[in-house]
């Protein structure tokens, strides 16, 4: 269906922000790859839309059938892995903390999960928006992030996840 002509275009600079979905976009894919060390198939995150360096994250992923993952979970009836869910959720806690100017560089890996919950099925053509809150720093090297994982504004995961720095 065509928009009318009273509506502008979204390429439109006229146009009220809320209509452009590029208006929301803090970090795009090309941003978050110079970012996280994460590559196909592991690149979980598609774009930031939130960011408070050092405090907290919201970024979306994509879900699409074309992931390879859906090829055996499961033929028939596609769910993305809880695994794939809680790891989109760590990406995004990393890039709290690749944008705090103060942390030594290196990669920080997972140390832990605590309290993770998966209350419903991500399937293909949802889009999870996943928020991450820093909870702790220690020593410069460990670290505690909230996460929650929503599809049209549903919970589907959340937990706490903890990082430390591997030299």
């Amino acid at each position: 269906m065509p928009l009318s002509d009273a509506s502008p275009p979204l390429s439109d600079p006229a146009a009220p922000a809320s209509l452009d979905p590029r208006a929301a976009v803090i970090l795009t894919s090309e941003q978050i790859q110079g970012l996280l060390p994460h590559r196909y198939p592991f690149a979980l995150v598609d774009r930031v839309i939130e960011h408070e360096p050092g405090k907290r994250a919201v970024a979306i992923k994509n879900v699409t059938l074309n992931e390879p993952q859906f090829q055996g979970h499961f033929p028939g009836r596609p769910l993305m892995p809880g695994v794939l869910i809680v790891e989109a959720m760590a990406q995004v806690g990393g890039l709290i903390v690749t944008q705090m100017p103060d942390l030594p560089k290196g990669l920080f890996v997972f140390a832990g999960i605590d309290g993770v919950r998966f209350r419903r099925p991500v399937v293909p053509g949802d889009q999870l928006v996943i928020t991450c809150e820093l909870l702790s720093l220690k020593r410069r090297r460990f670290g505690k992030v909230k996460a929650e994982a929503s599809v049209d504004g549903l919970l589907v995961c959340s937990g706490e996840l903890m990082f430390s720095l591997v030299d």
